[in-house]
């Protein structure tokens, strides 16, 4: 199985707790470092693991990643599409730069992984594609976030597309929407007490969610458990948005 920005966060998570239930798991990240120090920090745990770094949302190097898969294993059974960022600017100020990035790296890398791994996965009539959007992609709109918003929006949809499209060939997709996360990329909103103090507020559960609590709920939309599951987007928030 292929993970892509596994080199932290959420991505991280998914990809031990797979290799934890014996998944031979590849660990993309943009940053090659990151990927190998998430590898070695697997491999200490006994997992088995390799690191695939690259830019996920290039279209060469996702070739060079799924060929490689190739040649080590011969097909991939389960992808999930993680790599995001989450820039924050105003719609009024939001260069151009900034909005393609986000829109590359959260919906156009989704778009050429799912098309490397469908691709393969119609060979042998089975797998499982799983997409991390978020609850700002459905139902909750994130202030100074507008290309972030967009591209997880935009997931979804490609999602239940792909979802009806890959049917016929076996392959099930479904997107996972989390709220707020413990994560390096809510870290700086989680040092501020005001936007803490709304969180609890807002989220039901009054608190903030685990990366295992997403891993989880990947683990078994990717297991047999949930053969007869796709094209859903499954909120994980504590409550936040129960639409």
């Amino acid at each position: 199985m292929l993970v892509t920005g596994a080199g932290r966060g959420i991505g991280l998570a998914i990809a031990r707790d797979f290799a934890r239930f014996g998944a031979f798991v590849y660990l993309n990240d943009v940053d090659a470092q990151r990927a190998e120090r998430s590898r070695i920090l697997l491999e200490e745990s006994g997992y088995k693991v390799a690191s695939a770094p690259g830019d996920v949302a290039d279209p060469e190097q996702v070739a060079q990643i799924f060929d490689a898969i190739d040649r080590r294993h011969g097909r991939i059974d389960v992808l999930i599409n993680n790599a995001g960022i989450e820039p924050v600017s105003s719609i009024l100020d939001h260069s151009f730069e900034d909005w393609q990035r986000t829109i590359n790296t959260n919906l156009t890398a989704a778009f050429l992984c799912t098309q490397q791994a469908g691709r393969r996965m119609r060979a042998q009539k089975k797998g499982s594609i799983i997409n991390i959007a978020s609850i700002a992609g459905k139902s909750q709109p994130l202030y100074l976030r507008s290309a972030y918003a967009a591209s997880k929006a935009g997931l979804v949809g490609f999602t239940k597309e792909a979802a009806r499209e890959f049917a016929a060939y076996g392959i099930r997709v479904n997107a996972v929407c989390p709220g707020v996360i413990i994560t390096p990329m809510t870290e700086h909103l989680r040092n501020t007490p005001d936007q803490m103090a709304r969180w609890r507020q807002e989220i039901p559960l009054k608190r903030l969610g685990r990366p295992e609590e997403v891993s989880s709920l990947c683990l078994w939309l990717a297991s047999d458990a949930a053969s007869y599951v796709t094209g859903v987007a499954w909120h994980v928030d504590g409550g936040k948005n129960m639409a």
